[in-house]
């Protein structure tokens, strides 16, 4: 058994442990609702955006815009997002399970270039040597502005259109409660003509409307199409936030239960150990008091 100095000194060590974790559940709460705000006020523009694209698109008979060329997927871009700092549960592991397994089942990729976005994904995969972006973006998630997004948008469009990948893909955390975080694996490059916007306005019994386009529709696609990667690139920023500070603090959390109850258990086991000592004390006292008297 251990003595009462070490058992004193872990029950010291687990009750700092469980300030710590408390102090990072609160500080997760508050950056959470931050987050939360923020993606909440996006996806009704998201959902906007998804709309006037897909009504745009639907009128431009064959479009010729670079970012819809649809081409045979031998290069690829994968951008990885996961987050700056750890303890915050499988968070990023479950990424880095996610990125594996997509890459286990595109046999037919020849070469992958990893785009990180954040310290954890740059960190993992430059110790693995992967092939890894000119570009890398960690600790952009202390402040995620849409200049990140713009930026990641850019560089990207420029690999697509003259041909270095042949399609790019992104691996995320989306934020659903902050209890569940959903991981992603959406292809964002080349971007679809996908028309289900309008297929759920006819299911939903909205009347079709016609818009006039000024200048033409082909002129409004062209600007549009980057925009749109831009915001989706964006949107997928503050869902990983926001889901991070989530599994961080629902982790943190736990943390905190189980420290208590390993503090609980410590302090019967310290209580136990000293009882011992004193009861034995006693044995001793007692004897030698027998003794001396016979």
């Amino acid at each position: 058994m251990a003595s009462l100095i070490d058992i004193r000194r872990r029950l010291k060590s687990v009750k700092n442990t469980q300030q710590i974790t408390r102090a990072m559940k609160m500080v997760s709460a508050a950056k959470l609702r931050r987050a939360q705000d923020r993606v909440i006020a996006a996806r009704p523009y998201a959902k906007a955006l998804r709309e006037v694209l897909a009504s745009v698109s639907s009128r431009v008979k064959e479009a010729q815009h670079p970012l819809l060329a649809t081409r045979e997927e031998k290069h690829v871009a994968l951008l990885v997002v996961e987050g700056d700092k750890g303890l915050a549960g499988a968070f990023n592991a479950n990424i880095n399970r996610a990125v594996s397994a997509l890459l286990a089942e595109k046999k037919e990729w020849e070469s992958v270039t990893i785009l990180p976005i954040g310290k954890r994904a740059f960190d993992y995969f430059r110790r693995r040597k992967t092939a890894l972006a000119p570009k890398a973006y960690p600790g952009i998630f202390a402040r995620v502005e849409y200049a990140h997004a713009k930026e990641i948008a850019d560089y990207l469009t420029a690999e697509f259109v003259e041909g270095r990948i042949d399609a790019a893909y992104a691996v995320y955390n989306e934020f659903k409660s902050i209890m569940t975080q959903i991981v992603r694996r959406d292809r964002i490059l080349p971007i679809s003509r996908s028309e289900t916007a309008i297929a759920e306005a006819a299911a939903s019994g909205a009347p079709a409307l016609e818009y006039i386009y000024e200048p033409d529709p082909e002129t409004i696609l062209a600007k549009l199409l980057p925009r749109y990667l831009e915001f989706v690139i964006f949107r997928m920023l503050l869902e990983s936030a926001a889901a991070e500070h989530g599994a961080r603090m629902t982790a943190m959390e736990s943390a905190t239960k189980n420290a208590g109850d390993m503090i609980e258990s410590l302090t019967l086991t310290y209580n136990r150990a000293r009882q011992a000592r004193i009861t034995k004390e006693l044995i001793e006292i007692v004897s030698g008091a027998t003794a001396l008297r016979e």
